[in-house]
C-alpha cells in the first residue's frame, strides 16, 4: 500500500471534514487531496527523482509530502538548522530534485546543477490559495522509496534513512484505526518536518481524519495559547516542551480542557516533570512513545494506565516502570542480545534488535537489515520480567573506564533523584590510567550542588566505579529541537578544555 492511498480513502469517506489548518480558515479533506493532485502532476513535468523542503512547519509540508507519493518522487525534508555549507553537501546530495524553500532561506542556497528550486511563496501561491482545484487523475507510480530522512550525522556524513511506502502504511496501519478520531479533534504538530514524528503525524492524522494544526516554531506561549484557541485534543512533544509549557499553564493559568491525549518522547523524560504534568492535568492520557527513524516511527508505548498504575503503586518494580518505554506494539518482535548475538535474561542489558513490516533499517545504497529481518538499533536496554523496555542509551555513549562498561543512563537516573538536580549528563571523558573516567554535567537548582554528599550517594548504591570524579556546573545543557542531549557536543567541549588546561 501506498502512503498517498491514507489521503485518498480518508478524502472518499469524509470530504467536508476539516483536515487541515485553523478552524476558521483550513482545509477539508477534499481541499486537502484536491491540492495534493496538481502538485504531483507538476512534479512529474518537472521529472526529477526527489522532492525537497527546507523550511518551517504549515500546510504545504503535508500537501507537498503526499503530492510527492502520488508522483513517485521520494519527498526529502531538510534540516534549516545547520550550517550553511551542512545543509548545501545534502541539497547537493538530493539531487535531482525539485526544493521548496521558505523565501528567508532561500539565499542560504548555492544553485547546484539538478536542483530546481521554488520559493514557497510562489508555490503558496500556485497551490495552496483560491478555490479548491478539480480533481486530477494521475498514473500510478512505480517507485516504493517514499520519504528519505538524513540521519544527525553526529559520528560523519549523514546516512539518508530510506521508508519506504510499505514500512509507513504498515505503522499507520497497525496502530491508528480508520476515521477513529471524532469531527472535533486537533491535533498539535509543533517538531521539525525532517524528523520522523513530524512524517508520521502527518500519515497518522490523514488515516485517522483529525485535523492538524501547525506550529511553524516551538514557544511555550505559542503552544498553549494555539492549544487553547483551537481546542487542541492531540499532541506530542519532548521532554524539554512538557517542562515549558507546563510553566506557562501555571502563569497563567490554563487548563487546557479539550486536551485528551499527550505523547513525548525523543529522549528521557524526568520523573519530577512528567509526575507534574500528571498533578496538573488529570484529564489527559499521557503516552510515552519509543522509535527510530529506521523504524518508521514508534515501536514501543508505555500507555496512559501504566503511567497511573506506575505513579500509584508502592511496589518497586512496577513504579520503575515510568521510567520505561512501556510494551513493544503488537506488530513488533524486540529482543535483547548480547555482543554475541544471544538472547539476554530479563534486567540484563544488551542491544535492543527489532523486526516487523514497519522496520526499514535501510539507507540509500546500503542495507542494515539482516536477512532474517532484524534490526540492530545501537540502542542499549532491556526488559523486566513483565516486558516492559527500558532504554539506556546510544551503546556509542558507553563509557569504557578500565575494561568495565558503564551506562551513562544508571548514573543519570540516580542523579535526578536530588532535589537540586534539575538537568544532568554523566559522560566518559579520556583519561590516561583508565582510558575513560566518568564526569558529570549538572545544572543545580540552588548554585551551590554538595557534590561531595551525590558522590557519596552513588558511590553507595551503584559502586565507587560508576562515581562520576569530576564535576561540571551548566546554566543548560545543550538540546536538539527533538529534545536529544547533544552528549557528544557536551563531550567535545569537555574534551577540548581538558586539552587547554
Amino acid at each position: 500500500m501506498r502512503t498517498p492511498l491514507l489521503l485518498e480513502i480518508a478524502a472518499d469517506a469524509c470530504p467536508d471534514r476539516r483536515a487541515l489548518g485553523r478552524q476558521d480558515d483550513g482545509h477539508d479533506f477534499e481541499s486537502y487531496r484536491a491540492r495534493a493532485t496538481p502538485v504531483a502532476a507538476w512534479l512529474i513535468q518537472k521529472d526529477k527523482t526527489h522532492t525537497a523542503f527546507l523550511g518551517m512547519n504549515g500546510n504545504v509540508l503535508p500537501v507537498l509530502l503526499f503530492a510527492s507519493g502520488m508522483a513517485g518522487t521520494a519527498f526529502v525534508p531538510l534540516n534549516y538548522r545547520l550550517a550553511d555549507t551542512d545543509l548545501n553537501n545534502l541539497v547537493e546530495r538530493t539531487a535531482p530534485a525539485v526544493l521548496v524553500v521558505d523565501d528567508e532561506m532561500v539565499h542560504r542556497i548555492v544553485p547546484v546543477e539538478g536542483i530546481e528550486l521554488i520559493a514557497r511563496s510562489e508555490f503558496e501561491a500556485t497551490f495552496m490559495t483560491g478555490k479548491t482545484p478539480d480533481k486530477i487523475e494521475l498514473p500510478e507510480s512505480e517507485n516504493d522509496i517514499a520519504v528519505l530522512l538524513f540521519t544527525s550525522g553526529t559520528t560523519g556524513e549523514p546516512k539518508a534513512a530510506v521508508l519506504r511506502h510499505a514500512n509507513l502504511t504498515s505503522y499507520v496501519m497497525s496502530t491508528v484505526e480508520f476515521l477513529g478520531a471524532d469531527e472535533e479533534e486537533a491535533a498539535l504538530v509543533s517538531v521539525p518536518s525532517y524528523h520522523i514524528a513530524g512524517i508520521s503525524a502527518i500519515l497518522t492524522a490523514a488515516y485517522s481524519g483529525r485535523r492538524i494544526v501547525y506550529l511553524p516554531a516551538f514557544t511555550a506561549e505559542d503552544w498553549v495559547a494555539t492549544a487553547a484557541a483551537e481546542g487542541i485534543t492531540h499532541a506530542m512533544v519532548v521532554p524539554t516542551m512538557l517542562d515549558r509549557i507546563l510553566d506557562v499553564m501555571e502563569k497563567t493559568g490554563e487548563t487546557l480542557p479539550a486536551l485528551k491525549a499527550l505523547s513525548y518522547g525523543g529522549g528521557k523524560m524526568p520523573e519530577p516533570v512528567i509526575a507534574r504534568a500528571l498533578a496538573m492535568l488529570p484529564h489527559v492520557a499521557f503516552v510515552n512513545a519509543y522509535g527510530l527513524t529506521e523504524t518508521s516511527s514508534t515501536i514501543a508505548l508505555l500507555g496512559a494506565e501504566d503511567h497511573r498504575a506506575a505513579f500509584a503503586s508502592e511496589d518497586p518494580t512496577v513504579r520503575r516502570r515510568i521510567a520505561s518505554v512501556g510494551q513493544p506494539l503488537p506488530s513488533i518482535e524486540l529482543e535483547i542480545r548480547r555482543e554475541d548475538g544471544t538472547p539476554c535474561r530479563p534486567e540484563e542489558q544488551g542491544e535492543i534488535y527489532v523486526r516487523g513490516e514497519q522496520v526499514s533499517g535501510e539507507y540509500l545504497h546500503k542495507k542494515a537489515i539482516a536477512d532474517d529481518g532484524w534490526f540492530a538499533t545501537n540502542d542499549a536496554g532491556w526488559l523486566d520480567e513483565g516486558g516492559y523496555l527500558f532504554v539506556d542509551g546510544r551503546l556509542d555513549d558507553v563509557i569504557v573506564r578500565g575494561g568495565e562498561n558503564i551506562s551513562p543512563g544508571e548514573i543519570e537516573d540516580m542523579l535526578r533523584s536530588f532535589d537540586d538536580i534539575a538537568d544532568c549528563a554523566v559522560l566518559g571523558i579520556p583519561c590516561v590510567q583508565w582510558g575513560e573516567k566518568v564526569v558529570a554535567v549538572i545544572v543545580s537548582r540552588s548554585g551551590n550542588p554538595d557534590t561531595d554528599k551525590i558522590a557519596a550517594a552513588i558511590r553507595a548504591k551503584l559502586r565507587s566505579t560508576k562515581t562520576p570524579e569530576q564535576w561540571f556546573q551548566r546554566d543548560a545543557l545543550p538540546y536538539s529541537e527533538t529534545g536529544k542531549l547533544l552528549r557528544r557536543v557536551l563531550k567535545a567541549e569537555l574534551v577540548k578544555a581538558a586539552e587547554q588546561d
